[in-house]
């Protein structure tokens, strides 16, 4: 445990003490940064974790107005949401490489599905296809397309569902 004067000397920035204060928790650090960052496979993190911490305790110290007994419960605490912090950054780093893969399969698949949805459409009369592209592409309201095309929005409404039956008919019809 930490003493009295070794606490007033870390407070001071004497770096000796840090050194002391680096071997006397750094079991703890790793224990607590191992169990927050084991479940998701990046215990390689860990050393960027504990320096992280130890560095958020230098830079700290000054701030700290406990007593030597509660020192380990503050660098615990630190230790804690450093770990977690990482935890955050990490997963969300391999969900952003996982899209990165994923993309361009995705992108082929959407092109195929547009490009054949825009042939489908290519077949309704002009008005229902103006009103299928005001709804889904440029996402207007029924009402403000109805304005726009002077319609009734109960009309807009109408063709809309029977341009859907009609489509979807198509489309039934292409994948069996």
């Amino acid at each position: 445990m930490i003493t009295k004067q070794q606490l007033k000397r870390l407070r001071k920035q004497d770096e000796k003490v840090l050194t002391i204060v680096i071997d006397l928790y750094m079991p703890l650090v790793k224990a607590i940064a191992y169990k927050i960052l084991q479940p998701i496979g990046r215990t390689d993190s860990m050393d960027e974790c504990i320096n992280d911490v130890f560095l958020t305790v230098w830079q700290n110290a000054s701030k700290f107005e406990g007593e030597p007994a509660d020192f380990k419960k503050w660098l615990g605490t630190i230790a804690k949401y450093k770990a977690i912090d990482h935890y955050r950054v990490l997963t969300k780093r391999a969900q952003r490489e996982q899209v990165k893969k994923e993309l361009p399969q995705v992108a082929i698949y959407d092109k195929q599905e547009r490009n054949e949805l825009l042939l489908l459409l290519s077949g309704l009369p002009e008005l229902d296809r103006d009103i299928f592209l005001m709804k889904y592409y440029l996402q207007l309201p029924n009402n403000e397309i109805a304005q726009r095309l002077e319609l009734t929005k109960a009309a807009v409404d109408n063709r809309l569902y029977r341009g859907k039956q009609t489509l979807a008919g198509q489309l039934k019809e292409r994948w069996t």
